[in-house]
């Protein structure tokens, strides 16, 4: 059965409805440029900007031209870090919000935390002393990591 109508309008129909919504996706957009995945980072921020302030308000909030801003933000844009952080402080000021970083060590660095420490007890990575005791720690950190999370959501 085909989908009624595409998916971009959905989004930015909930986007346009819903200011939590707006606050995850501009997150995100912040969240995926942090991580070094530029091109979906530009995009949701794209596709935010169409749906809320759009860009001609904040080409004058930012001084850049409008068009200037849509190829910045586009597939082959390469935007200037003064550029993309006057935008992301734009659009956290048009949302009211304000996002701080945090330090968390990501997926890959707890793996390789854990495989340096299992190396320096001389036993493999794979194969804990204690599986009930790699589980509880496991999900120790999983849990931590989700309160964090919503620490940081509520201070918003």
């Amino acid at each position: 059965m085909p989908l009624t109508r595409p998916f971009k309008e959905t989004v930015m129909e909930r986007l346009r409805a819903s200011a939590g919504f707006r606050e995850a996706m501009l997150s995100e957009a912040v969240d995926c440029l942090l991580d070094g995945e530029l091109e979906i980072g530009k995009s949701v921020l794209r596709d935010y900007v169409n749906a809320t302030i759009g860009f001609e308000e904040l080409s004058t909030k930012v001084d850049i031209p409008p068009k200037s801003l849509m190829r910045m933000l586009g597939p082959n844009g390469n935007p200037q870090m003064s550029n993309l952080f006057a935008v992301i402080g734009a659009l956290q000021s048009h949302a009211g919000v304000r996002f701080q970083t945090t330090n968390v060590l990501s997926v890959k660095a707890r793996r390789l935390e854990k495989a340096e420490r299992a190396r320096l007890q001389g036993r493999k990575e794979h194969d804990p002393p204690d599986k009930m005791a790699r589980y509880a720690e496991d999900t120790y950190e999983a849990r931590m990591a989700f309160e964090e999370e919503v620490e940081n959501f509520k201070r918003r």
